[in-house]
């Protein structure tokens, strides 16, 4: 046994049903939404937002999150075998056979939000911004949970490495420790987070619209960018690429976070909404 490393033999399944399995990757997604919807529900009374609206929103961030992750898996990760037979096609309404991408998922969100906040926003006093300066705050710490998921499926882990707290993945059947970049990304993810709740809850008033949303951005995908140089090629192509797939991926996140954050220091409109 090797005493500087962490045998991870963890069962990904909470339970079985007959031949219905839950896992701990869909309590842990799932649980995102929870936190994300106690976290709505502080932003839309302390800002008196129509909380009625909440059950329309959570709706609108289900389906585009999971649509937008899998079709994200299906068009930047793997095209050739999804779209090179029928089998394959099929699949791509079967997210339970895995492949969901948090870049694909980001890009349905962006959408989603800008549908809900141009149908709702006008009568409630928000606009896009505003509704994305509180989302990401709770897609932060959904992310935390996403990746806490991965890391049971022992899934999207990292390269060889030395250090004492490498895992080795016996149900990948590795033999030797990996990063656990899940707990990395987890980790940034949930700091991340944290930072943006201190801001929302002390210094509202003093930041400007965009700030969140920006900060997010950088710090989200900039830890994404970094993590993915100790991450190992989750598809064949991405071996003979100098940067990865995500890493790809991630650059115009981060040049619209860092943009986001110049607009909001110029544009100075108030973060919260004024009632007049």
């Amino acid at each position: 046994m090797n005493l500087l490393s962490i045998h991870w033999h963890f069962d990904p399944i909470l339970f079985e049903f007959g031949k219905i399995s839950v896992r701990w990757y869909g309590l842990l997604f799932v649980s995102g939404f929870v936190i994300g919807w106690y976290l709505f529900k502080w932003f839309f009374t302390r800002e008196k937002v129509d909380r009625n609206l909440m059950d329309t929103l959570l709706y609108t961030l289900l389906i585009g999150t999971i649509v937008g992750a899998r079709l994200g898996h299906v068009l930047f990760y793997q095209p050739d075998y999804y779209f090179g037979s029928w089998q394959g096609f099929w699949e791509i309404f079967m997210p339970w056979k895995g492949g969901l991408a948090s870049h694909g998922g980001a890009i349905a969100l962006l959408l989603a939000m800008w549908w809900f906040s141009r149908k709702y926003g006008p009568k409630h006093g928000f606009d896009f911004l505003w509704i994305m300066d509180r989302l990401c705050i709770a897609v932060a710490f959904a992310g935390c949970m996403i990746r806490l998921g991965n890391l049971a499926n022992s899934e999207i882990y990292g390269v060889e490495t030395s250090l004492p707290w490498g895992f080795i993945f016996d149900l990948q059947g590795e033999t030797v420790p990996k990063h656990p970049t899940q707990i990395y990304e987890a980790l940034s993810y949930l700091i991340l987070g944290l930072v943006l709740v201190w801001f929302y809850k002390h210094k509202l008033d003093k930041v400007h619209r965009g700030f969140f949303f920006g900060l997010f951005l950088l710090g989200c995908f900039g830890a994404r960018f970094l993590i993915e140089f100790i991450k190992e090629p989750q598809v064949e192509f991405e071996t003979t690429m100098l940067l990865n797939q995500g890493q790809r991926l991630s650059i115009p996140f981060i040049i619209a976070g860092i943009g986001l954050l110049v607009y909001a220091a110029k544009a100075r409109k108030p973060a919260a909404i004024v009632r007049k």
